[in-house]
This record gives C-alpha cells, sequence and structure tokens, in this order.
C-alpha cells in the first residue's frame, strides 16, 4: 500500500511533530529559526536517518545533534569539493595534452580514435550541446568568430565540458590512450577509469549541496586489495578519499586532511561509522605514513 503525501505544516507544527517522534527541543525559539532557513526536508529527513530506531529518535538525541551532522556535512563538502576540484582541472590538462598531440586539435570528434564509438558519439553530443550552452563565453565566441570553419578545438572544448562528459570520454577511449594518460597519476587505467567516474559523481553532489553523511554512493570506486582485506565499504565517502589520497597533490591533499581532523574535532555528534570510515583511518588517509 502506498503512503499518501504528509500534509504542509508551518514551524509550530513542524516542532510539536519532532517533539512527538521522542526528539528533545529545548529551544524552540532556536529550533524555529534554523527551520526557518534550512528546510524541513533537508536538514530534518536527510540527518535523522542516522537518529532513529523504528520511527522514533533514539533516546536523548537532541535537535541540535541534527543540527550539527548537517553543519558537518556542509564543511565536509566544502573541503572535499576543493580537493576534487584540484584532480579534475589536472585530468583536464593531461588528457588535452596527450589528445592533443596525437590525434591533432580536432581528433577528439573523430569516433574512431575511440574503442567504444556509439558511446563515444553520444559523448559527443553531450560535449556539442555544453559548448552552445557556452557560446556566448569569449574563448568560445572567438573561435567561433574568428577562426576558419567555426570549429573549437580541444582545449578548448575541455574548459566547458562537465566532469561526467570527459569521465564517459576517457571510458571510450582507447585502452592504449587510458594507459598513457593513467601513468601521469601513477594508478593502472582500469582503477583511474572507476575513480573519475565516481568522483564526477561525488563532486555533483557536493556541488547541488546533497548529502554525504550517512549516505549510500550510487556510483561505487574501486578499491585496490590491501582496501577489501580491511572490510573498507567502497559505497560509502570512506573510499573515495582513500582514493583522493592517491590521485591529489600531495600539497592539496595535506590541506584536506588537516581541515579534515579539524571539523571531526569540532563536531561531537558525528559518528565516522556513517561516513564509512573504519579502525585505524587516521593512519590510512594520513600520507605521511
Amino acid at each position: 500500500m502506498k503512503k499518501t503525501h504528509q500534509e504542509p505544516m508551518n514551524l509550530n507544527d513542524q516542532i510539536k511533530n519532532l517533539i512527538s517522534l521522542n526528539l528533545e527541543i529545548g529551544d524552540k525559539v532556536y529550533a524555529k529559526k534554523i527551520l526557518d532557513n534550512v528546510s524541513y526536508y533537508r536538514l530534518v529527513k536527510a540527518y535523522s536517518i542516522t537518529l532513529k530506531k523504528d520511527g522514533k529518535y533514539i533516546d536523548g538525541t537532541s535537535f541540535e545533534n541534527i543540527v550539527e551532522l548537517y553543519q558537518f556535512d556542509v564543511e565536509f563538502r566544502h573541503i572535499l569539493f576543493s580537493l576534487i576540484e584540484n584532480i579534475e582541472v589536472r585530468l583536464r590538462a593531461v588528457i588535452t595534452n596527450y589528445f592533443s598531440l596525437k590525434y591533432g586539435n580536432f581528433g577528439y570528434e573523430n569516433i574512431n580514435n575511440y574503442d567504444n564509438k556509439y558511446g563515444q558519439q553520444k559523448v559527443l553530443n553531450e560535449l556539442h550541446r555544453e559548448i552552445d550552452r557556452n557560446k556566448r563565453s569569449p574563448f568560445i565566441k572567438n573561435f567561433k568568430e574568428n577562426y576558419e570553419g567555426g570549429k573549437i578545438p580541444l582545449y578548448a572544448a575541455m574548459e566547458v565540458t562537465s566532469f561526467g562528459t570527459l569521465s564517459k570520454m576517457y571510458r571510450n577511449m582507447k585502452a592504449e590512450d587510458k594507459r598513457e594518460i593513467a601513468r601521469k597519476f601513477d594508478v593502472d587505467y582500469t582503477y583511474l577509469q572507476s575513480w573519475i567516474e565516481n568522483l564526477a559523481y561525488v563532486r555533483n553532489i557536493c556541488a547541488h549541496y546533497g548529502r554525504l553523511y550517512g549516505a549510500k554512493l550510487t556510483k561505487s570506486p574501486a578499491l585496490y586489495k590491501e582496501y577489501k582485506a580491511q572490510n573498507i565499504s567502497n559505497n560509502m565517502i570512506f573510499a573515495t578519499i582513500l582514493n583522493l589520497k592517491i590521485l591529489a597533490d600531495e600539497a592539496y591533499y595535506e590541506e584536506f586532511y588537516n581541515r579534515l581532523l579539524e571539523i571531526i574535532k569540532k563536531y561531537k555528534s558525528v559518528d565516522l561509522k556513517n561516513l564509512g570510515f573504519v579502525a585505524g583511518w587516521d593512519d590510512l588517509l594520513n600520507k605521511s605514513l
């Protein structure tokens, strides 16, 4: 039997409902202020998942606990997004440099330069739509108006390509090309392909204010055997961080790691198991060890 939609509730009714579910709310004025700035669905529905049992809040759970999990997730997404950006920018440069030198400025548009020709044609259609959406960008407009044929070279197309489209383009490449690009990151191309698909997915979660705390990742990355042996789940964000440790520039990763330690210490309500962290996680994430 399907559920019926809940009728909209004003702030007072939202608070009454939470109290009826065993949530402790000592300061109702504070709770109303928060719920007036962050929607009930975004805050309560999303961040109560790990705090309930049989539809009721676990004894001792407070409204402040929910807010802490939300605030942690906000800060966590910010530092994670910044680290992924470092990988994304470098990947664009590596692919542009390698592919352009081998196939020319416009070789990316020739589906014969890929193993998966059918898949790449779909990617090219996506890329052309992205270029069209950015046709007023100065550098796209420049090529359209001032160069013969108005074609967009790869190095310019890479500036408007989404990370998701970029990851599909890499997946469709010939094995020899994927291998050469992956060497720049000192990993096997089968891992790199899996990791960048996962990173594109996580990046979108971060960019659209999605929840990472307690979330199971739909697009999960491959893990090294030694990580699998430690029962690390590849469908939670800890697996993504382990792979970022391998891919990221050392200085960028060190900054992320230090900020991560700070926010873990700051938010006491956070249970790291809900991020996929395992025993000894600090040693696993510390790049200097």
